[in-house]
């Protein structure tokens, strides 16, 4: 019987209530366990409790489905993840990126998706074990972070 593996997604820092909506629903899809919103993320209740519409409409309802939690901080959260020993997954395009199909799992895995303009800060890629890009073929030089998000977790997970 195969393990299964425990993966954590972290949405730092995305102003969109749209991207953040689709990307529950694709965690959904992908069998992550747990998504934590970090930064200035929205979460899917409002400041006063209420469930946000907006997210809603486009997670399709997985926000009631997908374990979630928010943290202000990201890096207290990162810290106490690696003595978790789980394995940090940056999705981003660096200097010591690796083609996101090459990336190796562990038994818990944690992928980090950052701001669409300035991506996933230096300071927090410095605590990633694993910084995994997307290969860009066309003219343009990045994706949608949702979608982004998709493809990186699909096509790390093999699912």
């Amino acid at each position: 019987m195969k393990k299964r593996r425990e993966n954590i997604l972290i949405i730092n820092d995305i102003r969109s209530v749209t991207n953040v909506g689709a990307m529950f629903r694709t965690a959904d899809a992908a069998g992550i366990n747990k998504i934590y919103l970090t930064g200035y993320t929205p979460t899917p209740l409002d400041r006063f409790g209420r469930k946000r519409g907006d997210l809603a409409k486009s997670s399709l309802g997985a926000e009631e489905f997908v374990f979630w939690e928010y943290k202000k901080n990201i890096l207290p959260l990162l810290k106490k993840l690696k003595e978790e020993n789980y394995l940090i997954i940056g999705i981003e395009q660096d200097k010591k990126s690796i083609d996101y199909k090459k990336v190796k799992l562990q038994k818990k895995n944690v992928f980090i998706v950052g701001a669409e303009v300035t991506g996933i800060p230096k300071n927090i890629l410095a605590k990633c074990d694993i910084i995994a890009e997307i290969p860009m073929r066309g003219k343009k030089e990045s994706l949608n972070v949702s979608v982004a998000c998709g493809i990186a977790l699909f096509g790390i997970l093999k699912i």
